[in-house]
């Protein structure tokens, strides 16, 4: 009975994520008012124009290709600054490092758009807004607390006598962590860089108020425009071909990822 139950509850929660992929997927082939008409109908003439739509009239290859500009070098900043960060947390510990960890760990938990103001104040000052460098340095501030968290964990997790070995056989501090530690490390990397790529990827409020510029627009903004400009178009066609747009990488990522996210999860798990 019990293994009955959590199979319609497995099942019900699947549907509940997979129909609603569906139905976007569906719709973005459909005309607008074929939607507004029969919304769960299936598209009878298929619409791929509603694509070169969002894509080029809608300037999404520009969004696009500024999200992953943005989300690819805050990853390329974020995660050897905050392995090592806390590598130094989890190994080396010192007067105050519980503090500073503790302070990191806080920033998991405050609001960032209490932070907004004066972090537009601050980027102001220094001529970083409406600017993909100021836009991936707050990012990189913004995921530190979450890397350095994971990381963190995995780290304090390894064997001390791997570090010992190492440094014996000639390994300074530094090619310790490069060489030996953080390759094993690497399940809490993956799992890093996944969930802050998709958060990055999705990431709104941070880039709603540092950027205004056409040019430095990621997806999450050109999605915006796009609904307030479909909404007086009704045009939804189109709306739901930009919706696509923005899930597809996230979907194609995590389908490649799976196994090793899930890994990385069960051995944080047994830890």
């Amino acid at each position: 009975m019990r293994k009955l139950a959590s199979n319609v509850w497995l099942t019900l929660f699947g549907l509940s994520v997979v129909v609603p992929l569906l139905w976007v997927a569906m719709s973005s082939l459909k005309k607008g008012a074929d939607i507004l008409a029969s919304p769960w109908s299936l598209p009878t003439e298929p619409q791929w124009s509603n694509y070169m739509a969002a894509w080029h009239q809608a300037e999404f290859s520009r969004f696009f290709l500024n999200s992953f500009i943005a989300s690819t070098a805050t990853l390329l900043i974020l995660l050897p600054v905050g392995s090592m960060a806390a590598y130094v947390l989890a190994r080396y510990p010192f007067r105050g490092s519980k503090i500073v960890r503790g302070v990191f760990l806080f920033g998991m938990m405050f609001p960032n758009f209490l932070a907004i103001v004066p972090l537009y104040l601050l980027m102001s000052q220094l001529g970083l807004t409406d600017s993909m460098v100021g836009l991936v340095l707050v990012y990189v501030a913004y995921s530190l607390s979450f890397t350095i968290f994971v990381m963190g964990g995995f780290f304090e997790a390894l064997p001390g006598e791997l570090a010992e070995a190492a440094m014996m056989d000639g390994c300074g501090h530094n090619a310790t962590f490069w060489k030996v530690m953080l390759p094993l490390a690497r399940p809490g990397l993956v799992v890093t860089g996944i969930f802050n790529g998709i958060g990055l990827w999705n990431e709104y409020n941070l880039a709603k108020v540092l950027v205004q510029k056409d040019d430095v627009m990621t997806l999450p903004l050109g999605l915006a425009r796009l609904t307030a400009t479909q909404f007086y178009q009704s045009d939804w066609g189109a709306l739901f071909a930009g919706l696509v747009i923005v899930m597809v990488p996230v979907l194609v990522i995590y389908w490649f990822f799976k196994e090793k996210v899930q890994d990385a999860m069960l051995a944080g798990a047994i830890k």
